[in-house]
């Protein structure tokens, strides 16, 4: 399906290539200040141009479609659509019968029956990324005075992230990296028991963000090689606030007041220059494939303000899930 949430339920919809790409929140409260302006800056975050990143670089202007009168959210579906202007199509008018390595290409064909829209990925695209952030951004605003920040933290396994992105760019390969979030002041005892867990809803919106590998929360897999009297978060007051935090901010399920850690694996792009291999549908063999087109040596440069964004949505829905509990 195309869209998430039991009571913030964020759609989405359109094609890389296609005539536009855009979210629908279904569930958003009324009354919320929103403007086309209150999206630019984590849309510039966003954008693409920089070193390491693609060239096709789009204006990226929010509609606000519906669901907004006079300054504020109105309780309607509120929906933002982004036309696309800078496409180059037939950079893909092979993959129809030639689909990347690592890509949907093939698996879309199949699901789709051919019918599928493979220009640039379609659907299966990391354009749409970018209406992850628009909802983020009404998220954010949501959640508020919770505060959610990311960063990456390193490149293709080293720190030194401009000068592993540029090696990889001068091989016309591509690395993948690490990108860690945290998020605080968020009140105690947000999230359920088992499936609807903080950690369920945060790790099912990070897997729909393209080329995610991986997840981990506090401590993570660096837990297993752990002994309990280390990795056990000493409460030290009323608030529960600890002493450590290992849990990454979530016991049970539920946040505990603490900060929420967690972070994320990106792997690399899968469309490089180098020279590849793939299966041929039309010829039925493995054939060479060039890949053509516009894409990042690093797409993890641009993860950080969309795991801002997937975290901020899954707050906005645990947050008034216990609202409506109350």
């Amino acid at each position: 399906m195309n869209s998430t949430g039991r009571i913030f339920r964020t759609g989405l919809f359109g094609e890389s290539h296609g005539p536009g790409v855009g979210v629908t929140i279904d569930g958003c409260p009324p009354g919320i200040p929103l403007s086309p302006e209150d999206f630019s800056p984590d849309l510039g975050r966003r954008r693409a141009g920089k070193a390491g990143t693609t060239p096709r670089v789009e204006e990226d202007l929010p509609e606000i479609v519906s669901g907004q009168f006079n300054g504020y959210t109105t309780g309607a579906p509120l929906t933002i659509m982004f036309r696309n202007m800078n496409v180059r199509s037939g950079d893909y008018a092979d993959l129809r019968e030639t689909p990347r390595p690592g890509h949907s290409d093939f698996v879309a064909y199949k699901r789709f029956k051919g019918f599928n829209d493979y220009r640039g990925g379609g659907h299966f695209s990391g354009r749409l990324t970018l209406c992850l952030v628009a909802a983020g951004v009404v998220a954010k605003k949501l959640i508020s005075p919770v505060n959610v920040a990311a960063q990456l933290i390193s490149a293709g396994g080293n720190k030194n992230i401009e000068k592993t992105v540029a090696d990889a760019l001068r091989d016309g390969d591509s690395v993948g990296g690490i990108v860690e979030c945290r998020a605080n002041d968020i009140p105690l005892g947000w999230g359920e028991p088992f499936f609807d867990s903080v950690e369920s809803v945060i790790a099912h919106l990070a897997f729909a963000i393209p080329a995610i590998k991986g997840i981990e929360f506090g401590s993570g897999f660096a837990a297993a090689s752990m002994r309990g009297s280390k990795h056990n978060d000493p409460i030290i007051d009323e608030s529960g606030k600890t002493a450590t935090n290992n849990a990454g901010g979530i016991s049970g399920g539920l946040t505990n007041g603490n900060e929420l850690v967690f972070r994320i694996a990106v792997k690399p792009t899968s469309s490089i220059s180098v020279k590849q291999t793939t299966w041929s549908i039309k010829s039925k063999k493995v054939e060479e494939l060039n890949v053509k087109g516009r894409h990042d040596a690093c797409i993890a440069l641009r993860v950080p303000v969309v795991l801002e964004a997937i975290t901020a949505i899954a707050l906005a829905d645990l947050k008034l899930l216990s609202e409506s509990r109350s």
